[in-house]
């Protein structure tokens, strides 16, 4: 579907590929239908204007036209142009959404599922369709099947090829508890079996939800573009009026001046289709679905088009840290001894205890006291050790062996062990500790019974390494505007070092649910737009609360049906990424918007004096651009006016070069670019058809 690099970044695939093109072409004249233009006034103001001139054309092939009938086939065959060029833009827009719906839908077939008589591996099963499956049923998918449907794990761990939705080759591990969960239907078991419940009934799977969503055609406006709509519309209305009113003036002022003739009817709606906004009415629509298809090329599914919109006004960022902030495992960097404990003791002590740990950190203290202290070549069996595993009842795990008891586990923990033994924990180390943890490490206390004694060894560091680059990557969002929080389960104090290194601009310490829920309301509360991303079911209050949710693909069920937007990378850094493609969907939509509309002013000085010079040839004096005739004036409009949607279809699909820059900023360059530029632009333009049609001695 696409390839990314870190943090996110996009790599385009071409932006126009013949299939799509040829695809674009076809759709572009069975859009000129009338039905499907009524959905847009400004461009059916265009089809009523084109359809007008038609007939005007073939009134002048009898002998009545009120212009050469040259001149009027000219002016109608431009308008039509006008419009299958608005309409191309469009089909493009659509049609790479519809490439990505036809690579899902070869993903999306009818297999068959082991239907279980009872929700448990071992039953009894059947053999069935997928299309038969309904929420709630169970089955059993073994290595080489293809998963039949949308469910949760709920009996099995198993290895899953998941290529088919994400594009990514690796597979990935789904297991039934925790927030991993959640299978897909049309991806593949590589190993091992699971027991999945179906959470889904045909057509209704994640898979059905992907199609209809990349699907241009199926896009609902946001609330932002059914607002420009109506302005769109509106302007159009003021300016068809304006120019209705020109016909019956312009009549009244050649009787009353008794020279000269009035206005054509084919000038005048040449007139009006130059002065309404058609650039930004026929490239809104490929605006809009262009921004959703940038998030399909980043991997990640928006529910609608409000969530890409509402992405691009997000004013606050909140953020895991594990995994987004921080690399995600912790490292064990230092041991730090207890006063009076040679550091090689408590080295010793930590790898014994970390041997059966499995887990990065346990696998780190190992690595650590091998690099540091030479302890090396330990072989468990020789050992006789009896490992306790950490509970999260204990809070720690441990080793016994040669009548020694060693645990490693959370300070409170630890204490309360060695106080039980009748030991007393130093103070010194609990100063240690207190160090450690605002200097944005994690403290892990090594205690050890020898004998009669029990007593507190000293204390490993485990520190979460803050990614590269992630600091500069919150400055840039800041002078966006947009403030980050960091969302962690630390205490306060490992929080706080952890925030002040990343470079965030608060944070949310000892993190629970209600605790989320609540931070984002009161953002909420204070007018802030909040996104965040999340992937267990802890998560799906608050993401059903933010205005932008983003779930992880690799998440629970619960929280991809909280979210508005699923990262089928599940990469939570990806959110960064999003609020850039929404901001610059809004930017795109706002310089186009400003371009069309400054387009105008320049238009007015190129067709009114030429409509007008008949009639009033005072106004021949406003004729800046130097053009050759009225008549080569006002079809040199009409055919910019056309020709200008085409260069700027790139720009719509593509969306406009993004920076990250303050609302004033923005605003200053989108005036001084696309307002003088629009200004410019169609003197230019409409100067240089001019001396082409000039030259080609077409009038």
């Amino acid at each position: 579907m696409r390839t990314s690099t870190s943090f996110g970044e996009i790599q385009p695939r071409p932006l126009f590929e013949a299939a799509i093109v040829r695809r674009a072409a076809l759709a572009a004249f069975a859009k000129l239908n009338p039905v499907h233009q009524l959905k847009n006034p400004v461009m059916f103001t265009v089809w009523v204007g084109s359809a007008l001139t038609l007939v005007l054309w073939l009134q002048a092939l009898g002998g009545r036209g009120d212009a050469p009938a040259g001149f009027i086939l000219a002016i109608s065959l431009w308008l039509w142009f006008t419009l299958v060029f608005a309409n191309f833009a469009e089909a493009m827009a659509e049609g790479r959404g519809k490439a990505q719906a036809d690579s899902l839908r070869r993903a999306k077939r009818d297999v068959t599922a082991k239907l279980l008589k009872e929700p448990k591996y071992g039953a009894a099963w059947e053999s069935v369709g997928a299309s038969c499956l309904r929420m709630g049923m169970a089955v059993l998918v073994e290595a080489g099947d293809t998963i039949p449907g949308d469910g949760e794990v709920i009996e099995g761990v198993a290895s899953v090829n998941e290529a088919a939705i994400t594009g990514e080759s690796a597979p990935v591990i789904r297991e039934s508890g925790g927030d991993r969960s959640a299978v897909t239907g049309g991806t593949q078991v590589l190993s091992d079996w699971l027991v999945v419940r179906i959470a889904s009934n045909p057509g209704e799977t994640f898979l059905d939800r992907m199609i209809a969503m990349v699907e241009g055609a199926k896009r609902k406006k946001t609330p932002n573009e059914i607002a420009l709509d109506i302005l769109l519309a509106a302007l159009t209305l003021i300016f068809l009026l304006a120019t209705a009113t020109l016909l019956p003036y312009s009549v009244y002022s050649v009787k009353a001046a008794g020279q000269g003739s009035p206005v054509s009817l084919t000038v005048l709606v040449a007139l009006l289709v130059c002065l309404i906004p058609t650039t930004i009415g026929g490239l809104l629509s490929a605006i809009g679905i262009a921004g959703m298809d940038r998030m399909v090329q980043a991997n990640v599914i928006a529910t609608s088009g409000r969530a890409v919109e509402a992405a691009g006004d997000v004013d606050v960022l909140l953020l895991d840290k594990t995994g987004t902030i921080t690399l995600g495992n912790r490292q064990a960097v230092a041991f730090v001894p207890a006063e009076g404990v040679a550091i090689a003791r408590l080295a010793d002590a930590a790898q014994l205890s970390s041997l059966a740990d499995e887990t990065p950190e346990g696998r780190s203290i190992v690595v650590l006291a091998k690099e540091e202290y030479g302890l090396r070549e330990r072989d468990i069996n020789a050992l006789g050790a009896k490992f306790i595993p950490f509970t999260a009842q204990t809070r720690m795990s441990g080793v016994a062996l040669d009548g020694r008891e060693i645990r490693k586990g959370a300070v409170s923990a630890i204490e309360a062990w060695v106080k039980a033994a009748g030991s007393e924990f130093p103070e010194s180390l609990r100063l240690e500790v207190d160090r450690i943890a605002r200097g944005g490490g994690t403290p892990l206390v090594v205690a050890e019974t020898h004998g009669p004694e029990t007593r507190a060894l000293g204390v490993v560091n485990l520190k979460d390494i803050v990614k590269g680059g992630i600091r500069e990557r919150f400055a840039e969002l800041r002078e966006m505007g947009i403030r980050t929080v960091m969302i962690t389960g630390d205490n306060p104090l490992t929080a706080a070092a952890i925030a002040a290194e990343a470079g965030v601009d608060d944070f949310l310490a000892q993190a629970t649910p209600e605790a989320k829920l609540k931070l984002i309301r009161d953002y909420q509360a204070g007018g802030r737009l909040v996104a965040m991303t999340g992937d267990g079911t802890n998560d799906a209050p608050a993401l059903a609360q933010a205005d932008v949710a983003v779930a992880m693909n690799t998440g629970t069920q619960a929280a991809k049906e909280a979210g508005n937007m699923v990262d089928l990378d599940s990469n939570p850094t990806k959110l960064i990424e999003i609020v850039r493609i929404g901001k610059q969907m809004l930017m795109t939509r706002g310089s186009l918007t400003t371009f069309s509309i400054a387009n105008d002013v320049a238009k007015y000085f190129a067709i009114i004096p030429a409509a007008f010079a008949v009639t009033y040839p005072q106004l021949r004096i406003l004729n800046v651009m130097g053009l050759h005739s009225p008549g080569s004036a006002i079809l040199s409009a009409v055919i910019f006016n056309a020709l200008v949607i085409v260069f700027l279809i790139p720009l719509a699909l593509r969306g406009v070069a993004y920076r990250p820059l303050g609302a004033a900023a923005v605003l200053r360059r989108n005036l001084l670019v696309y307002g003088a530029g629009g200004i410019a632009v169609p003197f230019l333009g409409i100067k240089l058809i001019d001396v082409a049609l000039v030259a080609a001695h077409l009038v």
